[in-house]
């Protein structure tokens, strides 16, 4: 038997201040839906600069399962980079963006990294996350590569790129949607305007291997990668009044004591009495654990702060602090009916 195995990683709408960064924060493996394949245990830990997810997988049939497994990151928009920070790798060259590795029965595996690039959907109010993966956009790959233009995510060098070419064929590359330029007039030029370009589409980094399930046995698959969530500048006061304050409070569910641990850690406006710093905001998509066969037989998620004086929310039950930046949670036949949103509030770095 045959069939492909997904893992997700998601971008994240920073959403809470205007001054804000985009991000990169990762999920784990899933698969289509199979009913060969259950999962016997998953034990997740999310901190701010790292995920790390350990599976064990039973082939509950007679026959071996073999498929190709995939992590793709979410689509990562150029243009977006152009107009606004991104929490992305210092070196953007590189293949192994997010130093992705996993291993299989405590055997490393060598990983394909591929890339493929999308002109995205519009953007719409309450599109689902995992949109993202299942109809990440049109794909312009072999568009690009007829312009020879490199499927790199470093906005800039690909804008230097576009604005080296000739006119006819910025013609041709505006007319199929792929970029944009301006060209000042000769009085903004003179006064300092400069002529830009725009790549219009977002590149998809995929990591994939190919994975035998044997019949009727486990194995282990353990898969890491650093995790670049995106954020911004927060503000905040208790008890929270505004309209925008209340969205948060229901999307992180931030309670009257998290509200209170919230002001305690973030220095006050002298102005108007308001806590801010800095928050980030950490996405994971648990409900694709469903479709393996059957619920997750035992589910440990770990959260570290990564520091004494941030204060972190999440719609969860269940949570136990554990050490000073950790909590954890447990279930036993676990089936998620939600993903994880995370916030995590502290002090602006210096």
């Amino acid at each position: 038997m045959r069939f492909v195995v997904l893992g997700l990683a998601l971008w994240a709408t920073p959403g809470l201040a205007n001054d804000g960064f985009g991000g990169l924060s990762a999920t784990g493996l899933t698969f289509g839906q199979t009913e060969a394949v259950a999962m016997e245990s998953e034990d997740l830990t999310i901190s701010p600069d790292r995920i790390t997810v350990a599976y064990i997988f039973r082939n509950i049939t007679d026959a071996d399962v073999t498929g190709e497994v995939i992590f793709p990151l979410p689509p990562i928009p150029l243009a977006a980079q152009l107009e606004s920070a991104w929490n992305l790798p210092a070196d953007k060259g590189r293949d192994n963006l997010m130093d992705f590795t996993a291993t299989v029965d405590g055997r490393s595996v060598p990983v394909t990294i591929d890339r493929i690039a999308v002109i995205e959907p519009p953007w719409q109010e309450g599109r689902a996350p995992s949109a993202q993966y299942d109809t990440p956009g049109t794909d312009v790959t072999a568009a690009l590569a007829r312009h020879g233009i490199s499927l790199s995510i470093d906005a800039e060098a690909v804008r230097a790129q576009l604005m080296a070419m000739p006119e006819a064929q910025r013609a041709t590359m505006k007319a199929e949607a792929l970029a944009d330029w301006y060209v000042p007039t000769a009085e903004e030029a003179a006064s300092g305007v400069r002529a830009e370009a725009w790549p219009l589409w977002s590149v998809v980094q995929r990591h994939h291997w190919t994975q035998t399930f044997a019949a009727g046995a486990t194995v282990r698959i353990e898969h890491s990668y650093a995790n670049h969530p995106p954020g911004g500048l927060f503000y905040w006061q208790d008890p929270p009044q505004e309209e925008w304050y209340q969205a948060l409070r229901e999307r992180y569910c931030i309670d009257a004591g998290t509200s209170r641990a919230i002001m305690q850690v973030l220095p006050k406006d002298p102005d108007d009495g308001q806590g801010f710093g800095t928050a980030w905001d950490i996405e994971y998509v648990l409900r694709t654990a469903n479709s393996w066969a059957g619920p997750i037989k035992h589910f440990r998620l770990t959260l570290d702060k990564g520091a004494k004086d941030r204060v972190i929310s999440l719609c969860a039950t269940g949570l136990v602090k554990t050490g000073p930046t950790t909590f954890v949670m447990e279930k036993t036949d676990f089936v998620p009916d939600r993903d994880l949103e995370i916030i995590l509030i502290g002090k602006s770095p210096d």
